[in-house]
């Protein structure tokens, strides 16, 4: 037990400066034997604190661990179960009963000793020992009330390791030493004499020692009786009372001014953060809202409320009087200056009036939302307070500006349409095949602009105009075809560049506007921030609403709930827009032309703004219906080329619809300058190109009066031609296949007509190319019954030099009728002629070197009498 008591002090006692004073090895009563230590500890330091310890091994068994404590005061009772018989059961009583067997009862009633010991020492309070014998209570055992020596040095500190054999002398024994050799002359000369001299006092020492050892013993343990009759006296025992009694109250004391400091504490905070002062109170209460001074006056108090009431209150406050009183008055002030604000902004946004201008302008509503932006900080303190109430406020003001806008701008597209329409002019034949009788008109007009919210005079202004109009009007769709029936100086783009000014100004009109009124709604109702849970947008109004927490999935962002406000706000705009489109491309289907350049410019000025803006959104979707008319005019422009019809009686000429392409592509360099829907025009080229090609060859094989190579050859020029002024980097393939059909159908064309003239010796050379190509040799192509020297004379005397002219002069007319003026291409073609008649001759003489050597025959005119022909002819017409 010994080992045991002293490993413990060590390893566990002495680290938390405790002193281990009784073991006692025990184990709980009535359960399963698991051996642990109960310890009797006191501190070593003062206060002295008496301690129950239970010390128990680990689970692997090389070590002792704490495991629980228990203070001495609070021990009410120790039962030994038996003062007369030997038991080693025994129970201690704290906030429960702890019942123990010990391994013996010796070391029980020894631990019971040192407790009772304890007790009486160092607590005012005595337990109460039951069943115990009285001898035990008397007198602690001297074995258990003090620690041996040996003990000592464990509790002090453990065992010490054994000195090594050697240790060095310090100062103060070398000197020692020295003095001592000094007395005992022969120290050094007769060592073994010094030592046995200094053996022998040294026994004397230790003599003397022990005697004083011994006696001093005697005198300690009658100290120590001595002092613990005096701790039975009761002049000590009042003392230490006394001593205890000063030391609670201290204790007291520290604990009654630390919670007097907590108290001051808790209210100086409430004091700090729960107090509104009377001039914010007031201020909330009868503040002015219209006056600068009032507005920031009551969002100073307004802001000093929200702290007050969102103050994190500590635990228990809650329950105090004064903070219920003062949360109470809290939520009135609340309330009462919410409904004091919203009365207020309500009357300000309802008393904003609008008046309707004849001019092609939007009001601008800056001095309402400049005058209500004033209140946006209090709108914001709604919004974190009353949602309500800022809900509500917020339906408010959508409510009334859906109707203030919904007028004016209906107003505003009115006075577009009616400027739109005057720009449709009597042409007598300019972008119009058809004539329209003004009821139609009128109909068409009043249908366009609808039936709902129309200013008075407005729709009876418009019919007067249409009424106006002449008989012949223009048709509702321009086309490549009238286009093609008109010079460039007829072509009358004064209304189309009208048209477009109208419509950028109608575009320019709308873009600030809503940029306006969107970037008011974001700073007035404070929607500018990130994604917020816990909202959501009712789409039946247009309005944010508060949504429980279990449809947070279902949240968006406040970017959205702007944007759903602004399509409440700006619901008419998209169907005035469309309604405005479609009345543009009535007047003159080539002015989607314009609408889809102006459209696609506003629309990537305002994706620059703001992708996902409404008026990103809303010119977004305009813009695809533009689209549509664009791709429909296209369309209806391939659709009539396929439809024409040539005259039989007349030649073709450059047909109408390639000279519309000229003209179109040239407005449509005009309008697509530097547009950034280029691309959309550059595939609506190759789609009429394609067309233009195609139908051209249909009406070639159609036509009747004119060959066909002839209206191939005019107008794939024509197209070449165009090409290469315009230089459309799109068609450079188109430009490369016009001249090379224009080429072809030229050579084709002249080498047809050239045949006609010298008719029989054509076919006469035509017939010796036969043979040789058959295998006859050259040499041998005059000994041919059909192809002799004499048949080959009787062909050259049919065309003498006179006759050749003529052939030649009925030509030139019969090319001259063939061709048109427009294209004056009659002289190349002569040329070309001429060229190719040469080409002929020579080929002939060639021939007849070849295949008739010497014979000595030559053709009846020369090549020089050729080019006078060709010259003179030319010349005469």
């Amino acid at each position: 037990m010994t080992a045991i008591k002293h490993a413990l002090q060590r390893d566990i006692f002495t680290p938390n400066d405790e002193r281990l004073l009784s073991i006692v090895n025990v184990c709980k009563a009535g359960k399963k034997k698991k051996n642990c230590f109960l310890c009797a500890t006191v501190t070593t330091e003062r206060p002295v604190q008496v301690k129950v310890v239970k010390v128990k091994k680990s689970d692997k068994g090389d070590f002792y661990k704490r495991q629980m404590a228990w203070e001495l005061r609070d021990l009410t009772e120790v039962d030994a179960k038996d003062a007369n018989k030997e038991n080693p059961e025994f129970d201690l009583h704290f906030e429960k009963v702890y019942r123990w067997v010990a391994s013996s009862t010796a070391e029980k009633n020894s631990f019971i000793s040192c407790i009772w010991k304890l007790n009486q020492r160092y607590l005012r309070k005595k337990v109460e020992f039951v069943n115990v014998s009285p001898q035990l209570l008397e007198e602690l055992p001297k074995a258990e009330e003090s620690v041996p020596s040996g003990e000592s040095q464990s509790v002090a500190g453990g065992d010490e390791d054994a000195l090594d054999d050697y240790q060095e002398l310090n100062a103060r024994e070398e000197q020692d030493i020295e003095s001592m050799m000094e007395v005992c002359e022969y120290a050094i000369s007769n060592a073994e004499a010094f030592a046995e001299k200094l053996s022998r006092e040294l026994q004397v020492l230790d003599g003397a020692n022990i005697q004083s050892i011994m006696a001093s013993e005697k005198q300690v343990n009658i100290l120590m009786q001595l002092l613990d009759r005096a701790l039975g006296e009761e002049m000590l025992q009042s003392v230490k009372e006394q001593m205890d009694q000063i030391s609670q109250s201290n204790r007291l004391i520290q604990i009654s001014n630390t919670n007097n400091g907590k108290l001051l504490d808790e209210i100086q905070f409430l004091v700090n953060y729960m107090d509104l002062s009377k001039g914010h109170i007031k201020a909330l209460q009868e503040g002015d809202l219209s006056s600068p001074k009032g507005i920031e006056a009551c969002i100073n108090a307004s802001e000093a409320l929200s702290q007050c009431m969102n103050v994190t209150l500590k635990p228990g406050h809650e329950k105090l009087m004064a903070v219920k009183l003062q949360q109470h008055l809290f939520s009135e002030l609340r309330d009462a200056f919410a409904r004091r604000v919203l009365g207020f902004l309500s009357f300000s946004i309802d008393s904003t009036l609008s008046q309707h201008t004849a001019e092609l302008t939007l009001p601008k509503h800056s001095p309402l939302h400049r005058d209500l932006l004033r209140y946006a900080k209090l709108m914001e303190w709604l919004k974190n307070t009353q949602r309500e109430k800022y809900e509500g406020l917020s339906r408010t003001y959508v409510d009334y500006m859906t109707r203030l806008y919904e007028r004016e701008i209906k107003d505003f597209f009115e006075v577009a349409k009616i400027k739109m329409a005057g720009t449709s002019k009597d042409g007598k034949g300019k972008f119009a095949t058809l004539p329209r009788k003004e009821s139609a008109l009128k109909q068409e007009t009043e249908s366009l602009h609808g039936s709902s919210g129309k200013l008075t005079g407005s729709t009876s202004s418009l019919n007067k105009l249409a009424v106006s109009s002449s008989n012949s009007r223009r048709s509702q769709s321009s086309s490549l075809l009238d286009m093609g029936n008109m010079s460039a100086s007829d072509l009358d783009v004064a209304d189309r560049t009208r048209f477009d000014k109208i419509f950028e100004q109608v575009l320019s009109e709308l873009e600030p506007l809503c940029l306006a009124e969107q970037d008011f709604i974001s700073k007035f109702f404070k929607l500018q921030q990130n994604p917020t849970l816990g909202e959501n947008v009712d789409d039946s109004d247009g309005m944010v609403h508060s949504r429980p927490p279990s449809e947070h999935r279902h949240s968006i962002s406040e970017k959205d709930m702007v944007r759903m406000m602004m399509n409440k706000i700006f619901q008419s705009i998209e169907t005035e827009l469309n309604s405005l489109i479609a009345l543009g491309d009535k007047i003159d289907s080539f002015n989607s032309l314009y609408m889809l350049v102006k459209m696609s410019h506003h629309v990537w000025t305002a994706e620059n703004v703001d992708p996902a803006s409404y008026l990103s959104t809303t010119l977004g979707n305009v813009l695809v219906t533009v689209k549509r008319n664009f791709d429909k005019c296209i369309s209806g422009q391939i659709r009539q080329m396929e439809e024409v019809k040539i005259s039989k009686k007349s030649k073709v000429g450059i047909l109408p619809f390639v000279t519309g392409f000229e003209e179109f592509a040239k407005l449509a360099e005009a309008i697509f300058r530097n547009a950034e829907r280029r691309g959309d025009l550059d595939k609506a080229y190759i789609k009429l190109m394609r067309a233009v090609f195609n139908n051209v060859e249909k009406v070639a094989n159609e036509s009747q009066k004119t060959p066909r190579d002839v209206v191939m050859m005019e107008n794939f020029h024509h197209i070449f031609s165009t090409l290469s002024s315009l230089k459309i980097s799109c068609l450079e393939a188109e430009r490369k296949e016009a001249k090379q059909k224009y080429t072809e159908h030229l050579q084709s064309y002249v080498i047809n007509s050239l045949g006609q003239p010298l008719e029989k010796l054509n076919h006469f050379f035509e017939g010796v190319e036969a043979r040789v190509a058959q295998g006859v040799h050259e040499e041998e192509v005059s000994y041919q019954l059909a192809f002799n020297k004499q048949e080959l004379r009787k062909v050259i005397k049919e065309y003498p030099g006179k006759e050749v002219k003529k052939g030649l002069d009925n030509l030139y007319k019969k090319v001259d009728k063939h061709l048109c003026e427009e294209e004056n291409l009659l002289q190349v073609v002569w040329h070309s002629m001429q060229d190719e008649f040469i080409r002929q001759y020579k080929h002939f003489e060639g021939l007849i070197n070849r295949c008739y050597p010497g014979s000595g025959i030559t053709m009846e005119f020369t090549i020089l009498d050729m080019l006078e022909y060709f010259s003179s002819i030319a010349q005469s017409h």
